[in-house]
């Protein structure tokens, strides 16, 4: 890897949040989607941070917590006025 490549690397995941967010400019998506054709590295960082992302989204939807444990978080978090809704 040269030094060109490491400095591209670093930027691509100074970014990456707003990448995958789709927050970024045009240009640079395309240049980050540039690099990410000629990286496997950063391929496999972006497609990870994907996966993550829908595997959290998913069992976020399915997961409901229990009103036991619901009214102890709220107790600890001193909001209990949220314990009425």
């Amino acid at each position: 890897m040269t030094h060109k490549d490491h400095y591209n690397c670093q930027a691509l995941l100074g970014n990456l949040s707003d990448y995958v967010d789709g927050c970024l400019s045009d240009e640079l998506c395309q240049e980050i989607d540039r690099h990410l054709n000629e990286c496997e590295d950063c391929r496999i960082v972006v497609d990870t941070l994907h996966k993550t992302i829908y595997l959290y989204q998913k069992s976020a939807e399915e997961a409901e917590v229990p009103g036991e444990v619901r009214e102890r978080l709220f107790r600890t978090l001193k909001i209990e006025d949220y314990l009425q809704s």
